[in-house]
């Protein structure tokens, strides 16, 4: 059994070979730790007539929607994985292996929690039918949302070949196509009235995400200049302000009720929010360079890579937890969402939704630490059971743990699975 110990930090640094690039490994765990933080913060749950009752900080409080060009961090997880995915193809083909291994790879660390949250959520929610209690008093229609990206994720992994053949060939150039393509889709979705081609930006704008990684990796010999930086980002900043002020887009980075949304489907505004946090990126990344360099900061960033998804997929079952037995029994109080008494409480509902997800983690940890053999299936088999994970982690996302949906979507991914696997 495998079992968490903790990190050795000298061991740990003297053994990570000189070309890693920390910065990544760090930039990884930051953007999946500030989306869960920002989830955590702007939940507003309530205890109202015998049940919770979930709404959101945003809403009730608009001014807080400028938090989320900080804390939608989405784009710098999909610029990691370009950037990732570049160097580990690259690595692939230098050692003679197929697509099929190097997708069943990138897949089948990233498969294994889920599929533990999966099932055990799944028995969770046949439990409270069992017992009477209908599975929309724990929120469990919402708790798979997080889903949502990691089956965008493994379609955008699974033609990552494809984008960095074509960065290899065209360069820069793949990337202004794919932003002029998210332009061209939001002026046929609202000023001429084509609202479903809208959904072709799911695949445009975190395919331009991650194509901005890919990028970076190509030319990660050459280093950017300060000014380049600066400008990269008051490039994206500007757009964000032009666009959220002069052309009608919302000011939330996130799903709010009402207005142009620019999350589901993604529009341009990502765009120039992946611009803003790139070039920021860069520029914070000497101070976190020389911060990376301590043994004991590195085994942190290291140990913290070891269980990342684990720790993104529980999080909301953490916030559920810590609703549940502190709103009903007054442990904590229900001020006004929104009001000062709300947020002056927020650090220390974090603090127990921090505190709630440890032993979640020590349970389910351990999954994403094992070493596994690398399935080694052709490239048409990996390429289809990466559509089966992807719709299943969609559905999932849809409808959560909620009815026949379940068994579709959890099918799905055991399917993927299991197709990776096959000798």
């Amino acid at each position: 059994m495998t079992t968490l110990t903790a990190p050795r930090p000298p061991f740990i640094a003297e053994a990570t070979p000189a070309r890693r690039e920390r910065y990544i490994d760090f930039l990884r765990v930051f953007s999946l730790a500030v989306v869960m933080l920002g989830h955590w913060l702007m939940a507003a749950v309530e205890w109202r007539d015998g049940r919770l009752v979930a709404g959101n900080v945003l809403e009730a409080a608009p001014a807080a929607q400028w938090l989320t060009w900080l804390f939608q961090v989405m784009p710098v997880f999909f610029v990691v994985g370009g950037f990732a995915n570049a160097a580990s193809w690259t690595a692939a083909v230098r050692d003679g292996r197929g697509y099929g291994e190097w997708l069943a790879g990138r897949l089948s660390r990233l498969i294994r929690p889920v599929l533990v949250f999966v099932a055990v959520w799944a028995s969770l929610v046949v439990g409270l039918a069992a017992a009477g209690m209908a599975p929309a008093a724990v929120r469990a229609g919402s708790i798979a949302q997080p889903l949502w990206f990691l089956a965008v994720y493994v379609v955008v992994v699974a033609v990552a070949p494809a984008m960095i053949a074509a960065q290899r060939r065209w360069g820069w150039g793949v990337t202004v196509v794919l932003a002029g393509g998210v332009a061209a889709v939001d002026l046929l979705r609202w000023p001429l009235g084509v609202p479903l081609v809208g959904w072709l930006n799911l695949a445009l704008v975190w395919l331009f995400a991650h194509q901005v990684g890919v990028a970076w990796r190509s030319g990660a010999a050459v280093p950017w200049s300060r000014p380049r930086m600066w400008l990269l980002a008051g490039v994206g900043l500007g757009g964000l302000l032009v666009l959220t002020s002069a052309a009608g887009y919302g000011r939330s980075m996130v799903g709010v009720g009402g207005g142009r949304s620019n999350t589901f489907p993604p529009s341009l505004a990502l765009v120039a929010l992946a611009l803003w946090q790139f070039g920021l990126a860069l520029l914070l990344r000497p101070a976190v360079d020389r911060w990376l360099d301590r043994p004991r900061a590195w085994a942190a960033v290291v140990a913290a890579n070891g269980m990342a998804m684990t720790v993104f997929l529980w999080h909301l079952t953490a916030l559920v937890i810590v609703a549940a037995a502190a709103l009903p029994t007054g442990l904590m109080p229900q001020p006004d969402v929104g009001s000062a008494a709300w947020w002056a409480w927020r650090p220390v509902w974090v603090a127990a939704l921090a505190v709630a997800l440890l032993p979640l983690v020590w349970a389910f940890a351990r999954v994403e630490l094992r070493r596994a053999p690398a399935p080694a299936p052709g490239a048409v088999r990996a390429g289809v059971a990466a559509v089966l994970v992807a719709a299943g982690m969609a559905v999932l996302a849809r409808k959560g743990f909620v009815g026949p949906t379940t068994v579709a979507g959890g099918g799905l991914v055991v399917a993927g699975q299991a197709l990776l696997h096959r000798a």
